[in-house]
């Protein structure tokens, strides 16, 4: 089986840092988001994976290169323009051939590997496999309907959803989804959404199957899931790998040869090489170059020469 990590998006939720630092690129808990991506699909025996990129190409090349640095075989196909999941896989074809292959979101993080759902997915048959999870509010997420084991039918963001198992951002394929994606249309938004190209292989009569994951699934594309997902990471307890003039509380990252000079720093991540001079406190924040404040810096993402 065969990997496919899409990482073209800009990162436009996480701008102004991701004008700089591809989002797949940004390091939580001081590692870049890919590496437990990679990790993951190591776990699955997955180690030849494809990189869908978009205008990050280039950095995201020098970063990564062939691979080997992480134990795993990379490629990369570059998405032409942003106009959905299933219009990205469609870029991976020629690479996954005729083989299975694991869709991964590149800026999703969990907790737990997935060994036993590839498992049961290549011992099935299915044409698809799709890891859910129960919600508290199904109505953010396209929400997969069951029976049994077997999904009948998925819904993209229901205002009075029939279920609570969300879509989780990772999903198991066979060959048959190549035959499908020429007949996908544009959803109402203009993008070719994956959960219609799966709702077409349940259409077709193809088994489509879910898998209930039980351990934490974060989404990385905001500040504050950002935040969220370091602070799971460190597990309470604080990175400091650069330097700090200042109290130090919980659920701080500082990067290799950063410098941070404040009163108080809690919930932060500072990007390594930054150096961060704030006269006051640091909270809820993600720092990276030189940062000067004269006041308190809270819930922000600042990235070089801010004064305030």
């Amino acid at each position: 089986m065969k990997g496919v990590i899409l990482a073209a998006g800009k990162g436009s939720r996480l701008y102004p840092v991701t004008h700089v630092t591809p989002k797949p690129l940004l390091p939580i808990a001081n590692r870049p988001t890919l590496h437990y991506a990679f990790e993951k699909l190591i776990e699955m025996g997955v180690t030849e994976i494809c990189i869908v990129v978009g205008e990050n190409e280039t950095v995201m090349k020098e970063a990564l290169g062939d691979g080997s640095a992480h134990g795993v075989q990379l490629s990369y196909v570059r998405q032409t323009a942003p106009n959905g999941l299933a219009h990205a896989v469609g870029f991976a074809k020629d690479f996954v051939a005729g083989d299975s292959f694991v869709l991964y979101l590149g800026d999703a993080m969990y907790s737990e590997g997935f060994t036993a759902h590839a498992k049961k997915f290549l011992e099935s048959g299915a044409a698809n496999l799709n890891i859910v999870q129960p919600v508290p509010d199904p109505s953010r997420f396209g929400v997969a309907n069951v029976d049994g084991d077997r999904i009948v039918k998925l819904v993209e963001k229901p205002k009075e959803p029939e279920s609570n198992l969300a879509m989780a951002g990772l999903y198991f394929f066979g060959p048959q989804l190549w035959e499908i994606l020429p007949d996908l249309k544009p959803s109402a938004r203009g993008e070719y959404e994956i959960t219609d190209a799966i709702q077409m292989l349940v259409d077709r009569g193809d088994t489509v199957l879910a898998g209930v994951y039980d351990g934490a699934w974060f989404d990385t594309g905001t500040l504050d899931s950002f935040l969220e997902t370091s602070a799971f990471l460190i597990g309470g307890e604080s990175r400091l790998e650069g330097t700090v003039h200042g109290k130090v509380g919980a659920d701080v990252v500082i990067g290799e040869g950063a410098t941070v000079t404040c009163e108080s720093i809690e919930d932060s991540v500072v990007l390594p090489g930054a150096v961060v001079t704030v006269a006051g406190h640091i909270r809820h924040a993600l720092l990276g170059g030189p940062v000067n404040s004269s006041g308190n810096v809270e819930n922000v993402i600042l990235h070089g020469d801010y004064h305030g």
